[in-house]
């Protein structure tokens, strides 16, 4: 495993988003760090606070600056997670959570992007991650049923008002990316891509160009496929959510299994692993394109951070953005995605 990083060798960073409209870029970190699995959803260990916790502080000694998280996420446990986290290094830090996604008493989740929601919301996030303001604040799914326009509306009055500094969506579609940005700067679109989700490329990724917004993609390992570990799901545990997701269903993955193979071979070639060649492509897209691979681990994450010392040549970006589309849809059910 490549580990040429120490603590006092930190990540460049780069800029979301562009000045427009009395909005300023937003600086972070070339790859940031997705912790919603240090509190839900993958489970192959138990939640370890405390090691997610070191893995944090190790993240910010390695120049992570951007931190993504969510209200769902537990729900509401990784938010207090990195509120305690940062206690003390909030300055150092570029805090990314997520609202409109929320959980209800009987432990579904309701899409809701009403203005009185935003509010609601953002109070509870403001207390349990300790802070007085957001620094990217994401409408976490689009709500069909609030127009987009009073959605920004209501996140542009946070703006004001110093609680928010910077608005981002979620799995949103060009046109409700064109509108809601007519209506306030947006600054950063999250959604899936990696060598296995290569969507965003049709259309999505040169709107986002056009209109000068910085593009964060989440799961740049294939919800860990890519990182060549996952050969079977016999190897997840038996509440990992992945067990349900079509790419990873017999049949499929055993199909998808030559993507993770053909990123192995492009690793041994450059002396680094499967994950870091995979994240080194999504770098290679684009300085407006910031990975935020996640992981509770600090080897993991040394691995993951030592992607952008990897050089891929341009014959290897082409062999490996010419890997064939994965089998099986990236959720079980996609309806509530691309609004």
């Amino acid at each position: 495993m490549s580990d040429s990083f120490s603590s006092d060798h930190r990540l460049s960073t780069t800029e979301l988003g562009t000045e427009q409209r009395g909005q300023v870029p937003l600086e972070v970190s070339r790859l940031g760090l997705g912790c919603m699995g240090m509190s839900a959803y993958y489970t192959g260990a138990a939640v370890d606070d405390e090691a997610s916790i070191r893995t944090l502080h190790r993240a910010i000694d390695l120049g992570v600056t951007l931190f993504d998280t969510a209200e769902i996420y537990g729900p509401y446990l990784n938010e207090s997670l990195l509120g305690r986290a940062f206690a003390d290094r909030r300055d150092e830090v570029v805090i990314a959570t997520k609202f409109g996604n929320r959980a209800t008493p009987e432990g579904g989740r309701v899409v809701d992007g009403s203005p009185e929601n935003v509010r609601r919301s953002i109070e509870g996030s403001l207390e349990r991650l300790g802070t007085d303001h957001v620094d990217l604040y994401y409408q976490h799914r689009i709500d069909p049923n609030t127009p987009i326009e009073e959605t920004v509306g209501a996140l542009a009055e946070l703006v004001e008002e110093g609680k928010v500094l910077h608005i981002g969506l979620s799995e949103a579609s060009v046109d409700t990316i064109r509108r809601a940005h007519a209506v306030h700067p947006i600054t950063a679109i999250q959604t899936e891509y990696s060598l296995w989700t290569r969507d965003p490329e049709t259309a999505l990724l040169p709107v986002l160009r056009e209109l000068g917004i910085g593009f964060v993609p989440y799961s740049p390992l294939g919800r860990g496929f890519l990182t060549g570990d996952i050969r079977s799901v016999d190897a997840l545990d038996a509440s990992d959510f992945r067990r349900n997701n079509p790419r990873f269903a017999e049949g499929n993955l055993e199909a998808n299994i030559r993507i993770v193979e053909e990123v192995d071979a492009v690793a041994a070639e450059v002396g680094g692993t499967a994950a870091q060649v995979a994240l080194a492509w999504l770098l290679a897209q684009g300085d407006d394109v910031v990975p935020i691979p996640g992981t509770k681990r600090v080897s993991r994450l040394k691995e993951n951070v030592g992607a952008v010392s990897i050089e891929l040549s341009a014959a290897q970006l082409e062999r490996l953005s010419s890997l064939p589309a994965p089998v099986g849809d990236r959720y079980a059910d996609m309806t509530p995605l691309g609004r």
